[in-house]
């Protein structure tokens, strides 16, 4: 099945159809997704609806059931649509897709590489970004969760999307030997998919990984500067809170988006330059010999020396004391 190239966006016009999902939603702000079926209920505490109340009306109906329950009737945004989608793993947020469309600057046209469908959400953004004219290459370990992502995606556009190809495999191992303009990496360890991915990624061009935990944005960062090849990464997280706005009643919401993951953008330099090295000493403790992964260029051999024996010169003061300690707690 072909899609007008003017539908890409997987926004619709005109009367709702029986096929489509909408978004009710009540006067307290509760939501819910149906799935239009000719001659389907759909049931609540105070009474039911009939789907052919909606087929065939415009969005932004008021509908009610038996019961008087009033609900507006939309079809989903994007972000609405993303959050209550089927799903097999966690997908991206709103908020953070958002900036990974904004700091890795996807354009219509680009040349993007994704790694780590997951169930689709980031896919979709990404394809609305770039257009009729780009291309998408994503690549999934798990051939369930691509098989999920393809349906979810394929039901917001009303088709596939004739610039998006899935691989089912791990990037290194299936990494196509294209250009690409922009690389947007979801995954469990980001950190060692870098030299594959600088070797697709134009000079100037935008990598992106998206992580949740401050270990793994460490280990991406440092592997960024061990590598040579990319400029200083710029490091982000963002919150979202909603606020009640009421007359004079003016405060925050009680719904907050605090923290889902960190973003690490950094831009491609030119084959065979290196990027300037930072003039900034790293902290003491920085690179200790607990520190176990990449060691920027910019750290020299004699300050790894240093830590190594401020550390040994700690371990030697504290013994007689932690041994004492123990030998006063047998007693």
């Amino acid at each position: 099945m072909s899609i007008d190239p003017a539908e890409l966006s997987g926004v619709r016009r005109g009367p709702l159809h029986a096929g489509e999902r909408v978004t009710l939603a009540d006067m307290r702000g509760h939501r819910h997704t149906l799935l239009l079926e000719p001659g389907r209920i759909f049931h609540t505490t105070k009474g039911a609806l009939a789907h052919d109340d909606i087929i065939g009306r415009p969005q932004g109906v008021v509908v009610s059931t038996v019961g008087g329950l009033e609900f507006t009737v939309f079809r989903p945004l994007l972000h609405e649509y993303t959050v209550s989608m089927p799903r097999e793993a966690a997908v991206i947020y709103p908020k953070d897709a958002a900036q990974i469309v904004l700091w890795a600057d996807v354009f219509p046209g680009a040349r993007v590489l994704e790694s780590g469908v997951g169930s689709g959400a980031l896919s979709l953004y990404l394809l609305r970004a770039i257009g009729p004219t780009g291309t998408l290459h994503s690549y999934e370990r798990r051939d369930e969760f691509a098989q999920v992502a393809l349906g979810n995606v394929e039901e917001f556009l009303g088709g596939p999307h004739p610039g998006w190809t899935v691989t089912v495999g791990g990037l290194v191992e299936t990494i196509a030997d294209e250009p690409v303009d922009r690389a947007i990496l979801d995954m469990l360890r980001p950190w060692d998919c870098i030299d594959a991915v600088a070797e697709r990624l134009v000079p100037g061009g935008l990598l992106c990984c998206y992580v949740t935990t401050t270990t793994q944005m460490g280990c991406v960062a440092d592997q960024l500067r061990h590598h040579g090849g990319f400029t200083e990464p710029t490091i982000t997280e963002t919150t979202v809170r909603e606020w009640h706005a009421e007359g004079l009643a003016i405060r925050p919401g009680h719904g907050t988006s605090a923290h889902t993951g960190f973003l690490i953008v950094s831009r491609r330099m030119a084959p065979g330059v290196l990027a300037p090295v930072r003039k900034r000493r790293p902290a003491p403790g920085a690179y200790g010999p607990d520190y176990h992964g990449p060691v920027p260029r910019t750290v020299a051999a004699e300050h790894l020396e240093a830590n190594r024996r401020r550390a040994a010169d700690d371990s030697d003061r504290i013994a007689p004391a932690v041994r004492k300690a123990l030998r006063r707690r047998v007693r």
